[in-house]
């Protein structure tokens, strides 16, 4: 690179003309891979995109073959990683079936990756300990330890953020739904068409209502009541809107009344809940600045309103 280099400076004679010359090659080309990146970032959110991809067979076919490798290769050892508490197993396989992940195996992967997390980092401080010979073997004992309980909290907490963002998402997408769902009942639709309507309109925008919203159709079709379909859309969700909007069209369903003139109070309940709730966090912004501006404005603004003064003092008496 450098023969190359030297080579262009000879041919050119001026070495500021190749300097400018490697400044607009290196900005090209910067901008080149950045264009590219975004252009690979766009392709991959694409609805349209990702519309196609869940329609193609092949796509299901490779998602089911490797669901079923998975399966194959965690199942002997489900009896060694599944804890013994009955109620630890129900409270992890809820959180996973809130965090989107449905399948029979998820709950088996789960326990495998702490299981797996809890002995790999030990063994990669033990591997990073040839590049800090000076640490002694105490030391790295106690970061093992660190590491291994590290290992064995961070699917938690992973696990944890995958639940508030499904439910941040579902949470944004159910004002949409409850107003599509009104519409839909008043035109006349049923309640289960109206359900799978909303689903299909919403399979694009809010892929995750979406498809709660056909399992809930799925289950009907199969022959579950209607009204244990929608409580394992609550159970399903754990929101607590859900579980209101399932509550009133269970109690509408079992006394006779109206479903749209109900859905259409709980839709206007539901947009006043809303209000409030922005009202209520608007309200608490003031006491949330008074840390921001204690801790960062106040005391920039002092040092650039008193240093001054005080540095003339300083050099006064000195």
């Amino acid at each position: 690179m450098q023969a190359f280099i030297d080579q262009l400076i000879i041919s050119s004679g001026d070495p500021v003309l190749l300097q400018q010359l490697v400044v607009w090659l290196s900005a090209i080309t910067v901008f080149v891979l950045v264009l590219g990146g975004a252009f690979l970032g766009l392709s991959a959110t694409d609805p349209v995109r990702r519309r196609v991809s869940s329609l193609t067979t092949e796509n299901k076919q490779e998602k089911e073959d490797s669901i079923l490798k998975v399966v194959t290769s965690v199942g002997p050892l489900a009896a060694f990683l599944l804890p013994q508490d009955e109620v630890e197993r129900s409270e992890a396989m809820r959180k996973l079936q809130h965090a989107g992940f449905r399948k029979a195996v998820a709950l088996q992967v789960y326990y495998m990756i702490k299981t797996v997390l809890i002995f790999v980092f030990p063994l990669g401080v033990v591997v990073a300990r040839t590049w800090m010979p000076d640490t002694t073997s105490s030391n790295v004992l106690l970061y093992a330890v660190i590491a291994s309980g590290v290992g064995m909290l961070l699917p938690n907490y992973v696990l944890h953020k995958l639940v508030e963002k499904r439910a941040r998402a579902i949470t944004n997408a159910f004002p949409d739904a409850l107003d599509l769902l009104v519409v839909c009942v008043e035109s006349g639709l049923g309640l289960a068409a109206a359900i799978q309507r909303v689903g299909d309109e919403l399979e694009v925008s809010h892929p995750e209502l979406a498809y709660e919203l056909s399992m809930v159709n799925a289950e009907i079709r199969v022959g579950v009541p209607r009204e244990q379909a929608l409580k394992n859309l609550a159970d399903r969700t754990g929101l607590p809107d859900i579980r209101g909007m399932v509550g009133l069209l269970i109690q509408t369903m079992r006394f006779g009344t109206g479903v749209a003139d109900s859905l259409r109070v709980y839709s206007e309940e539901f947009r006043d809940k809303r209000t409030q709730k922005a009202e209520e966090e608007a309200a608490k912004m003031g006491t949330k600045l008074v840390f921001p501006l204690i801790f960062c404005m106040f005391p920039v603004f002092f040092i650039v309103a008193i240093g001054p003064a005080v540095i003339r003092i300083i050099d006064a008496f000195m």
